[in-house]
Parts: structure tokens; C-alpha cells; sequence
């Protein structure tokens, strides 16, 4: 019962070496900002890929479009990434039609130019510390290895000193180094799959804006 008590995970952790606590203690930290940015993320991509279907179906209602932009400008209703390309655009037609000396090909190629900037701003937006995400899946397990090293290297330099080494005394020493490794996967894996799907909707949103952005210049270009 005694050994199955020092054996313990939490026992491990407490009489481990203070590198490796340290690196117990950053992996940990780690891990609780990486969950943070999982729901943080995920949510805000839920609800884009919500709104923007909201949006959609709107948008092809056939609704006045004066009116929708001012539904959009003016906020009364939350619309996600796909209202914001569609304000930029024709926001930008708006203006060029102003120009008396506006050709139809310039007023289409500066509604164009909007669209693409306003697509790649949003999905930038979008993808705002999602690498952070990367950085925990792939630095994690070396930063738990750097604290197994260090443990088996000071277990191995405590029984330098013993004349003989048995399983008892190498096993307390290996275990608490292991823990290390242990917790560096436990952050590592989480943030890979989250990371690994929230790219995943990130491109069909991206492919949604591009999409949406060439057909809403094709109806622009008809009324230019």
C-alpha cells in the first residue's frame, strides 16, 4: 500500500525536481490556454458559419439590396463574415458609380479588388491565434521530454551513490520523470485535432466568400 502511495500521480508531481516541476507547471499552463482558445475558437466559428448561412439565405431572398446594406451598416441584425464582404463590395460599387468618369470595367474591377480584400481580412480574422494552437501541439511534447530527460538524468546520478540498484528504487525516479511526457501529450493531442478542424472550417468559410464574392460581382456587374 506504501509504494502504491508514493507511486501516486499527485505524490510524483510533489517530489519530483524543481526543473521538472517547472516544466509540469508550464505544460499545464499551456494546456488551460489551449482549452481557452479551443472553445474561444470554436465558438466564434460556429457562429460564423451560422450567421453566415443566415445571411444567405437573405441575401437570396431577392431583397432590395440598398436595404440590406443599410440593414448591415447600421447593425440592426447580426450578420457574420459574409454580410461583412458584401458591405465592403458594395460599399466600394456605390462609390465608384459616383464617379461620373467611372468606366463600367473600372467600377467592377474596384468592386473586385473590395470583395478580395474584405474576404481576406475577415478570414484573417478569423484565423487570429489559431497558430497559437499549432505552436502548444508541436512544442509540448519536447518541453515534456526536456522534463523526462532531466528526471531519469538526476534518478541516474541518485543511484550513483548506491551500490546496488534495485526496481524499488529506480521505479519512484523514472515514474515522476515519465509524468513529464505524460502531460506534454495531454496538451499536444487536444490542440492538434482542434487545431487540425477548426482549419478545416476555416477553409469551407473562405471557400463560401469566394464563392459568394463571385457571384455577388456578377449581379454588380449586371446593375453596373
Amino acid at each position: 500500500m506504501k509504494a502504491a502511495a508514493d507511486l501516486s500521480f499527485l505524490h510524483l508531481i510533489i517530489g519530483a525536481s524543481i526543473p521538472v516541476q517547472a516544466v509540469i507547471v508550464l505544460l499545464m499552463l499551456l494546456s488551460l490556454w489551449s482549452w481557452w482558445l479551443i472553445f474561444y475558437k470554436g465558438g466564434m466559428l460556429k457562429r460564423a458559419a451560422r450567421r453566415n448561412t443566415s445571411f444567405d439565405d437573405s441575401f437570396w431572398q431577392g431583397s432590395d439590396l440598398n436595404a440590406l446594406y443599410a440593414r448591415v451598416s447600421e447593425g440592426r441584425e447580426k450578420f457574420g463574415p459574409q454580410a461583412e464582404v458584401f458591405a465592403a463590395g458594395f460599399r466600394e460599387f456605390i462609390k465608384q458609380k459616383r464617379q461620373t468618369s467611372a468606366s463600367k470595367e473600372a467600377v467592377v474591377d474596384g468592386t473586385r479588388r473590395a470583395l478580395k480584400a474584405a474576404t481576406q481580412r475577415v478570414v484573417d480574422g478569423l484565423e487570429h491565434r489559431l497558430p497559437g494552437l499549432a505552436t502548444v501541439a508541436s512544442v509540448s511534447p519536447y518541453i515534456g521530454l526536456l522534463g523526462t530527460v532531466w528526471g531519469i538524468m538526476n534518478s541516474f546520478r541518485g543511484l550513483a551513490s548506491v551500490g546496488q540498484a534495485t526496481l524499488a528504487q529506480v521505479a519512484p525516479g523514472i515514474a515522476e520523470a515519465l509524468i513529464a511526457t505524460a502531460i506534454g501529450l495531454f496538451a499536444a493531442i487536444p490542440a492538434v485535432v482542434a487545431y487540425n478542424r477548426f482549419m478545416a472550417q476555416l477553409d469551407r468559410i473562405n471557400t463560401q466568400l469566394e464563392t459568394f464574392a463571385e457571384e455577388f460581382l456578377n449581379i454588380l456587374q449586371r446593375q453596373a
